[in-house]
């Protein structure tokens, strides 16, 4: 028998030997974006960003990291990637990178402390040097937005002008004296005098504290001359800004989304159920080439044109090449039900070659909102961003990442026919994620929870029945390489996605809330009947969300120092069809608690734990879940 002192020894070491195991899995990085240039030839570069965690900060260390790989002449497949021998980390203010389309510039963007009155800096570098750089002071606007929501960085097509979002200028704040309010101002070094806050202005919550309104601008990168985009009503946040293609002869527009504030703006962090449109406005900095001066008889003409008027959600518009469409994804369904996200819907406007708007455009559906599917079949769309170049040659197919059940796969989407063709492997529970295209191929990240990311390339091979075959390769990455601790680990963990039957179905239940709802089990490979690893059961927020079979550096760790995950996808969860989801409001703490409860039965008449070695954590709404169960689970063991 061992000691108190013996037992608080081996206590130390123990947790000695967890502190030092945990930096080998939270410093493995992940890839954040991906950029490729002259992918028309056969010696195509490479840009990758990554994001690595650095724990002592609390924050995230972004690198980029460059390429060169090689491809056949004759059929495109890729012979060899030749990576840069270092990492280049973006140290101090820069925000954002952004290639130009040609891949010959780059924008970096740097956000200043906007609180300390600080500029914002945008610079233009060639492929050798900084070309330009230009202080844009915060009389102009505050930071520029890369939240990757309200963010919009658009370039057009002869790289001479840039749109972006960025905050509002700061209003002039109200000076008073002991006699009242101050005309005029005063100078920094006047006793006696105070500033007041000036009006109040609701902001957009979580996150979004203290951050003014998302506004659009426009700056030449010849002469550095900055323009807020005018037309805009102020009682809109503006976001997700594009080009419009351009016509000979008739105006320059942008296409924005607009989120008007209403009465109320209320959150928009993880909450896709917030009214929006898209809205076409008239560039500055364009003149017109019409041979015919222009006139402008009122205000009217410049005024931002709402073009989807007769759609609740309209987000990331998305331009063909050759200008004919506008797709649009929707949150219709969350708008209109009032729940955090929900199914989502595409859509294509058909945009005039003539470049003359009207606000009575056509909108075909693409993807409609998909109630229930039969199984094996496409649960609906799910999708938190559209890449900014998602489109094939052949102009009218895009490649979309989205939710299918507990993983997420790519997609191929033909915009005029609506057939939708899942190109991910079926047969795998790996998620996949797209990263950019190289012309007609793909190159994604594929991962899950007990396989660190792999960067794959994707080429479509053949084609049977009008559907493409594609052919996926494992691409050989200095990024992604995790320690041989790790990797060790790792290999002695297996993962499974399990479908739990419905225990409490209700004679009103829709059809698609009867389905099966799943798990996602991570265990060790070795199994002792006699004793279980103990159970940590992990709930995602939402509840309109949903934990998708990927690599995560925590989920790793826990699974590798011995403990068995259950990760549930409860009913309500994205990714199995608008009724399941629709299933849980007005029976949150009811329907979610037992689908939870029922998903650890399931693995306990498995035989993979036991009901005396189970712990629950959740965030957000799990953690609502969590303290849900501790106290229902205790009043039903009550006599």
């Amino acid at each position: 028998m061992q000691s108190g002192g013996e037992d608080a020894t081996t206590e130390k070491e123990n947790y000695a030997s967890l502190s030092n195991l945990l930096p080998h899995f939270t410093t493995i990085p992940n890839i954040h974006k991906a950029w490729l240039f002259n992918s028309h030839t056969t010696n195509t570069q490479g840009m990758f960003s990554i994001t690595q965690p650095d724990v002592l900060t609390n924050k995230n260390k972004t690198l980029i990291l460059s390429c060169n790989f090689v491809k056949q002449k004759s059929d495109g497949s890729v012979v060899e990637f030749l990576w840069a021998p270092f990492p280049i980390e973006m140290r101090g203010d820069v925000s954002m990178i952004v290639p130009s389309p040609s891949g010959s510039k780059l924008l970096v963007i740097r956000n200043s402390d906007s609180e300390g009155g600080g500029s914002c800096c945008f610079e233009i570098w060639s492929s050798s040097c900084l070309e330009k750089e230009f202080s844009i002071p915060q009389s102009m606007h505050g930071s520029v937005y890369n939240d990757g929501w309200f963010e919009g960085v658009s370039w057009n097509l002869d790289e001479t002008l840039i749109a972006y979002v960025a905050e509002a200028p700061s209003p002039t704040k109200p000076v008073f004296n002991n006699t009242g309010y101050k005309k005029g101002g005063c100078a920094e070094n006047d006793f006696g005098i105070w500033k007041g806050q000036g009006e109040w202005e609701e902001d957009w919550g979580e996150t979004y504290a203290a951050k003014r309104q998302p506004t659009l601008f426009v700056i030449n990168i010849n002469s550095g001359e900055v323009q807020a985009v005018k037309g805009i009503d102020k009682s809109l946040s503006a976001g997700q800004v594009v080009w419009a293609p351009f016509t000979e002869g008739s105006e320059q527009y942008l296409v924005f989304v607009g989120w008007s504030s209403g009465t109320r703006k209320l959150g928009m962090k993880y909450c896709s159920n917030r009214p929006c449109a898209l809205y076409a406005v008239r560039a500055p900095h364009h003149e017109s080439q019409s041979e015919e001066p222009e006139h402008h008889s009122s205000t009217e003409e410049l005024h931002a044109l709402n073009l989807t008027p007769t759609i609740s959600s309209a987000l990331f518009p998305r331009f063909s090449p050759n200008g004919k469409f506008l797709v649009f994804l929707s949150a219709k369904s969350a708008v209109n039900s009032g729940v955090h996200n929900a199914t989502n819907s595409l859509h294509r406007i058909d945009w005039p070659t003539d470049g003359k708007l009207y606000q009575s455009a056509n909108i075909y559906d693409i993807i409609p909102v998909v109630m229930c599917a039969e199984d094996g079949c496409f649960p609906g769309l799910y999708c938190t961003t559209v890449h900014n170049n998602p489109w094939l040659s052949d102009n009218c197919t895009m490649i979309l990442s989205s939710i299918w059940h507990s993983c997420e796969v790519l997609l191929s989407v033909n915009v005029l026919s609506g057939k939708i063709l899942r190109i991910s492997p079926a047969d795998s529970n790996f998620s996949w994620n797209l990263l950019t295209l190289d012309e007609d191929n793909i190159l994604a990240i594929s991962s899950n929870p007990v396989n660190v990311p792999q960067i794959m390339y994707g080429m479509a091979i053949e084609k049977t029945k009008g559907n493409s075959i594609w052919s996926w390769s494992k691409i050989s990455s200095p990024i992604l390489k995790c320690s041989d601790k790790v990797r060790s680990l790792l290999s002695s963990i297996q993962c499974s996605i399990l479908k739990i039957p419905v225990t409490d179905g209700s004679s009103n239940t829709t059809k698609g809330a009867a389905k099966p709802f799943e798990a996602i089990f991570v265990s060790s490979k070795t199994k002792n009947k006699d004793v279980f690893d103990p159970l940590i059961v992990i709930l995602h927020g939402g509840p309109q969300d949903v934990s998708s079979s990927h690599f995560s550096n925590s989920w790793a760790f826990l699974s590798s120092v011995g403990y068995s995950l259950l990760i549930v996808n409860y009913r309500g969860s994205l990714g199995f069809g608008e009724e399941a989801l629709q299933s849980l409001p007005g029976k949150v703490g009811s329907q979610d608690v037992n689908d939870v409860l029922s998903a650890i039965d399931h693995v306990i008449n498995l035989g993979h734990a036991s009901p005396s070695k189970i712990t629950v954590m959740g965030i957000s709404h799990g953690g609502f879940l969590t303290t849900h169960l501790i106290g229902q689970v205790q009043l039903a063991q009550l006599p």
